[in-house]
């Protein structure tokens, strides 16, 4: 089926982490969202592949999203490889998302950073006829890219192209990361800590959002970075903060 969005992350949670507002969003207006994990997090510290995955697709009910497909590449070890970029051709060629989301090339963690170049090449190649890909019929797939891409913000930040405004939204979004049970506080668990499992984490999720909303004068905002310019046909299609 034709979607109008995808979303692709390294590991599961990372997209409702870091655009699962936009996403919720973009559904609740009736656009089609798919979403492709690169691995299935099996070296993450708490939980299991198993658990992370039925989070998974929890949280993508919750959003709405039309798919979700996990890669099922190596966590840990994400190769941009002929093979691995054929991967993401196919999903994009078959779909033919209107708009990429992916991550920023710089980042805390090396699996995102390659996430980036994998996702990213890609979208390139995705339009060259001379790469052939098959759907699941077997059939051949059209040659096919997406005329724009965007990066979502995971932990380093950058200064956004634009900021959507998820305010209206942002139970769903926050339903939809808190899924992922596995990866957040639980003061019954044995496990070791990390950042996501903090007791305050949420607190400093929500300030983040808040932060981006404040710029552009709304309650909670997620921040998108645009290699390239944005070209628009409506101006008063775009959010005016109003100015005190």
């Amino acid at each position: 089926m034709a979607i109008d969005v995808l979303a692709i992350g390294a590991h599961p949670d990372d997209v409702e982490l870091a655009c699962g507002g936009t996403i919720a969003l973009l559904t609740k207006q009736g656009h089609h969202v798919g979403i492709v994990d690169c691995t299935r997090g099996e070296l993450g510290t708490r939980g299991t592949a198993q658990i992370r995955e039925a989070e998974s697709k929890e949280a993508a009910r919750i959003l709405g999203a039309d798919f979700r497909e996990n890669l099922g590449l190596p966590d840990g070890n994400i190769e941009n490889t002929p093979e691995n970029r054929l991967r993401i051709i196919s999903v994009i060629r078959e779909h033919r998302p209107r708009i990429l989301l992916m991550p920023h090339w710089l980042e805390r963690h090396p699996d995102h950073e390659h996430a980036h170049r994998l996702a990213k090449e890609a979208w390139f190649y995705s339009g060259l006829e001379k790469i052939v890909s098959v759907g699941t019929d077997r059939s051949p797939h059209r040659p096919y890219r997406p005329p724009k891409y965007f990066y979502f913000m995971e932990r380093y930040e950058f200064t956004p192209s634009f900021i959507v405004d998820i305010s209206e939204v942002i139970e769903t979004r926050m339903e939809a990361v808190r899924a992922f049970k596995s990866q957040f506080f639980d003061p019954s668990s044995r496990e070791s800590e990390t950042l996501m499992s903090r007791a305050d984490f949420f607190e400093w999720m929500l300030a983040r959002l808040r932060h981006f909303g404040r710029i552009i004068g709304r309650q909670y905002g997620e921040p998108f970075y645009s290699i390239e310019p944005i070209g628009l046909t409506d101006m008063f299609g775009i959010t005016l903060r109003e100015q005190g």
